[in-house]
């Protein structure tokens, strides 16, 4: 299974923002991208001023904190962009709406799987803070904490069950072990004790306890000097000014230590915040309130090697026990100034207890962060689609009722793929792509839906146009096949680029494969339509082609052959040369079949690759067809055995996925799982049906058209309703956007076998009541 994560959005605050939040989003991301040079990394930003912020390239959109349709809006760039994961950063405040609320109107949008680091998580909250925090948690694959507390809040408080919970720590710079007096001499405090706290100032932080500490500390320690690194809170500048720092410098003043205290009133940058960290002798953080779950600050001091001395908020409790750091009670300046003098005085504990902290600190450096988060993302798209599978918290999105109602006719996607020449082979999203060209494979497909819509067109669309519309398209479909027909090597050559250029092929299982699907179209126009001019067009190429069938060795081509020679044979079963054709490709398939098959691998190949399905189909026809009862049992066999393997433990229909091939003996792949394979299990159900009579088959038919509509491992729609496409697979997390011609033309087909099929059984229940 290809589980490769190529691209990452974030969401966050994000620089030159000044906030933890916005340092950490960022360190984060650049660090992801870093280390993963093959991962394209991208952010959004929320921005909380009407002015904005100069952000670097990697900030692709902005959000504006207070304008919900933002949030929308990000949700459909996000969509649109179709990133692999989004890591959502999470805190309150940031966020618009009551109690940043505002932020689930973008979660509930998302089509990717999303990871989310909670930076705030309360012991009481409120009602509606545990709405939130439990919404997001929900619609994440994961939740990423940075303390074993957190772990416990969320599993406790807020019903997180464990095994959705992640701890990574909070990132920290790599710097190398330097002895304090390094950065001294060019601060001019060579001969200084360094106390150190930094961050964004505001009143919860205690600085004032500090201050207040001061005048003891100096009685002993003399030289001491407090440093507080950092502006004032954003936040608290547009309500508040400068009150708190000023109010700061007055106590100091009132204390007779504003000698002792230097502000540093500015948001410093990574390397300059650096040196002031190695610089200190002792870091602080005498925050107020024990609910604080996370700091990022205390995170860099511990893991560039400070002697800490802390309250016991629950981030530190954690991180500094066991003597890691010291711990001191909240609001006690005396206790603040007895540890501050007993660290400075001893210097063996005060760099053991530096280098400790560097030693444990190696794991919190942001590259293993980095390498931490990416194996999550990878984590989380390996499980979405169990998440998200019908049951889990996203499904029960669609009844069987629902899923069981046909939908309407739509042509307007197949129409856009298809110009003069042909169907164009793939899309972006729904727009034809015109790099990729036509193929005949495809061209074909279309031939044989138009052949078999044209008896439906009026019933099904209501539509007096529509008959014209499905001829006119026939044409074209029937006249790119023609052109594809090459005479030298009575071969249909499968590329045309857009040019109307062929391109190189060399022979291969791949080719016969086309050409057998070439032939099989031919044989269906020949065998039901009505229009005397395609008959003639497609019996002359019928009649060049099949020959070369002969001479293959892909079962798969034999199987096209033998259903194209059925479809023939309807009109035309007379014909003794075709009918040995027949018989030759089907004793070939069967003694395939009787070589391979075992009690536990009742099948042809020892593996299982693509277009399955058609394999026992084509047994059942050619048992039906010369009363070979053999073969018919053979052909029930293996399709029972293949609807069982393609049924997920929850009982819907999960198809062999095209990551690999499924070996016998192997895991098997579950994706990426395609609409073709839920369109050839229809029509092998179906085709048993009508050979058995047996309603069992009808009812798998219809778990296989569930498929498209809602009854798969993610409850997603494959079928486009708006656009009458088909999306091209179904991702481990997510559905793929584009909607080719293959995956079209697949749900196309299935929809019209299962509108015939619905006509059968009513017919039946028409002639049962009336017995």
């Amino acid at each position: 299974m290809n589980n490769a994560i190529l691209n990452i959005a974030f969401i966050g605050n994000y620089l030159p923002r000044q906030c933890g939040i916005a340092t950490f989003t960022t360190s984060l991301c650049e660090s992801v991208a870093a280390a993963h040079p093959g991962i394209s990394c991208f952010a959004g930003a929320i921005t909380d001023i009407p002015e904005g912020y100069r952000y670097p390239d990697r900030v692709r959109f902005e959000i504006e904190e207070k304008n919900l349709d933002s949030y929308r809006r990000a949700a459909d760039f996000l969509n649109s962009n179709n990133p692999d994961i989004l890591c959502l950063q999470h805190e309150y405040g940031i966020f618009g709406g009551d109690d940043g609320n505002f932020i689930l109107s973008l979660v509930r949008k998302l089509r990717m799987p999303l990871v989310t680091t909670l930076h705030t998580i309360t012991g009481e909250p409120t009602k509606r803070q545990r709405r939130v925090l439990e919404e997001i948690a929900g619609r994440s694959s994961f939740v990423a904490v940075m303390t074993q507390k957190g772990v416990e809040l969320l599993s406790t408080a807020y019903d997180v069950p464990l095994d959705k919970i992640r701890l990574i720590p909070h990132g920290i710079p790599e710097m190398p072990f330097i002895d304090p007096s390094f950065y001294k001499a060019q601060y001019d405090m060579a001969d200084k004790t360094v106390l150190l706290t930094f961050g964004l100032l505001s009143p919860n932080k205690g600085i004032e306890q500090v201050i207040r500490a001061l005048p003891e500390i100096i009685k002993s320690k003399p030289n001491t000097i407090y440093i507080v690194l950092g502006v004032t809170h954003p936040a608290l500048i547009r309500h508040e000014g400068e009150a708190y720092r000023l109010s700061l410098q007055q106590l100091a003043a009132e204390l007779h230590v504003e000698k002792h205290v230097l502000f540093r009133n500015r948001f410093v940058s990574a390397d300059e915040l650096k040196e002031f960290l190695v610089m200190a002798d002792i870091y602080i953080t005498p925050y107020l309130y024990e609910e604080q779950i996370v700091s990022g600050t205390l995170a860099y001091s511990y893991g560039i090697g400070n002697a800490i001395i802390s309250t016991p908020y629950w981030h530190a409790a954690e991180l500094l026990a066991d003597g890691r750091g010291i711990l001191v009670p909240f609001r006690d300046p005396a206790a603040i100034a007895d540890a501050v003098i007993a660290l400075a005085s001893n210097d063996t504990e005060r760099n053991a207890m530096r280098k400790n902290a560097f030693l444990e600190g190696r794991n919190m450096t942001w590259p293993t962060v980095a390498r931490k988060y990416v194996e999550l993302f990878t984590e989380a798209r390996m499980t979405c689609s169990i998440a998200a599978s019908p049951g889990g918290p996203l499904g029960g999105l669609f009844s069987e009722e629902e899923q069981n109602e046909l939908p309407k006719l739509k042509l307007d996607h197949i129409r856009r793929l298809t110009d003069d020449t042909g169907m164009f082979q793939h899309a972006v999203y729904t727009v034809p792509n015109y790099t990729e060209g036509y193929c005949s494979d495809d061209n074909a497909r279309a031939l044989i839906l138009m052949v078999l819509l044209a008896s439906q067109a009026k019933e099904a669309t209501g539509s007096k146009d529509a008959e014209s519309e499905i001829d006119r398209l026939a044409g074209i479909y029937l006249s790119l096949l023609h052109y594809a027909y090459e005479e030298t090597s009575g071969r249909f050559r499968n590329f045309l680029n857009f040019d109307r250029s062929w391109a190189p092929e060399l022979p291969s299982a791949a080719s016969e494969d086309s050409h057998g699907r070439v032939v099989w179209a031919l044989g269906t126009c020949l065998g039901r339509c009505v229009n005397p001019g395609f008959q003639g067009a497609a019996a002359k190429l019928f009649e060049l082609g099949l020959p070369a069938v002969s001479s293959f060795t892909s079962p798969r081509a034999w199987a096209f052959s033998i259903i194209a020679i059925h479809e023939y044979l309807r009109r035309f079963s007379g014909d003794r040369l075709v009918d040995g054709i027949r018989e030759e490709l089907a004793n070939r398939l069967f003694a395939l079949y009787k070589k391979t098959a075992a009690p536990n691998w009742p099948w042809f190949e020892p593996y299982l690759s693509y277009d399955n399905a058609k394999l026992p189909h084509a047994l059942l026809l050619c048992g039906r067809d010369t009363g070979n009862q053999n073969m018919l049992d053979a052909g029930f066999t293996s399709l029972r055995w293949l609807m069982e393997t393609q049924t997920s433990p929850k009982g819907h229909f999960r198809p062999i996925g095209s990551d690999r091939v499924y070996n016998k003996g192997a895991e098997q792949p579950l994706f990426d799982q395609q609409p073709l394979e839920a369109n050839s299990s229809v029509s092998a159900c179906l085709e048993a049906y009508r050979v058995s009579g047996d309603l069992f088959w009808h009812g798998e038919a219809q778990r296989a058209f569930r498929w498209y509509l809602g009854g798969n491992d993610l409850s997603l729609f494959v079928f486009d309703a708006a656009s009458g496409g088909c999306h091209d697979g179904l991702h481990m997390d997510r559905l793929n956007q584009n909607e080719g011609a293959e995956s079209t033309l697949a749900f196309q087909l299935a929809l019209s076998e299962m509108r015939e099929a619905e006509k059968r059984l009513l017919l039946e229940d028409t002639k049962g009541g009336e017995a």
